[in-house]
């Protein structure tokens, strides 16, 4: 059975100090140090964990999310290798389709549709899994072409690639060549660009895990499942916080809350049982929070 890993999602604020965030994360025993990545004020995510990379030692980085439709894949790639390098092997690249409509406005990058998007970052993930093997990469598909692309191959024999989204259609793609699956109960959404509807059911984690099985044949057993954690709340009233967490958000159901991997409620040792049931149901063994 796969161990655990925990990962904390750190902000990018211009007040937060990566270089402490790094360490505390370090010395509190988590696995990975996550950043996101929103165009805007804070800081950029790459060179922010080039600098953790600095100044830890086992703490291994990642981004939950970077958004690919902004991003030349062979660029990226050449960054992600740099860092790796960098940080003697600890990089570990987290990719998304992106979904926020000022970022675009204030790029002036155009915002496709979901679909287009997504497919898009399907050839990125082939195409960067390749430059970071050391291959000479020509492409010509239906969004990218690339002549004779070569990079140095990453520090890592694999770097891993994790891959973040909704939908059959990435879902089946990511199953195929990604190495970690991103899920994070989030669906549709809203015209902010930051907000989502949830959803929490097991139905539908039910549902995304037997796309993926399917998808991935032989190598399913090889891919890690992450989720990303939305709530945390260690308290002795779990039913308390679970009702009062009902009437903040619509259309959720207490009993799911009880199950789902996306809500961790309760003392630490009710906590630590949903953890494990999770693993058992799931499969799922790497749990991202946000600090």
């Amino acid at each position: 059975m796969r161990p655990f890993r925990f990962g904390l999602q750190t902000t990018t604020a211009q007040e937060v100090d990566p270089i402490a965030a790094g360490r505390r994360a370090e010395a509190a025993g988590f696995d990975v140090l996550l950043v996101s990545d929103h165009v805007g004020p804070g800081r950029s995510p790459l060179p922010m964990l080039a600098a953790v990379a600095a100044t830890t030692s086992t703490l291994r980085l990642g981004t939950l999310v970077l958004n690919a439709d902004m991003r030349n894949p062979v660029q990226l790639a050449w960054d992600v290798t740099t860092i790796d390098h960098l940080s003697g092997g600890r990089f570990e690249l987290g990719l998304g389709a992106g979904h926020t409509p000022h970022e675009y406005a204030e790029t002036g990058i155009e915002l496709r549709p979901p679909a287009v998007r997504k497919a898009a970052m399907a050839e990125q993930v082939e195409i960067i899994r390749r430059l970071l093997d050391g291959e000479t990469v020509d492409w010509d598909g239906e969004h990218h072409q690339i002549a004779g692309a070569k990079l140095d191959r990453s520090a890592q024999d694999r770097l891993p690639i994790l891959v973040g989204g909704n939908g059959d259609a990435l879902l089946r793609h990511a199953a195929r060549h990604a190495d970690i699956i991103g899920l994070q109960g989030l669906g549709r959404t809203h015209d902010d660009g930051h907000r989502h509807d949830v959803k929490w059911s097991t139905e539908h984690l039910d549902a995304q895990l037997a796309c993926l099985r399917a998808a991935a044949g032989d190598r399913f057993d090889d891919l890690e499942l992450n989720a990303l954690v939305q709530v945390v709340d260690v308290t002795d009233d779990a039913a308390g916080a679970i009702e009062e967490l009902c009437a903040r958000i619509d259309g959720l159901d207490p009993d799911e809350l009880l199950t789902t991997p996306y809500v961790l409620i309760g003392t630490v040792g009710e906590i630590v049982e949903k953890l494990h049931a999770c693993r058992e149901r799931w499969g799922i063994t790497y749990f991202a929070v946000r600090e």
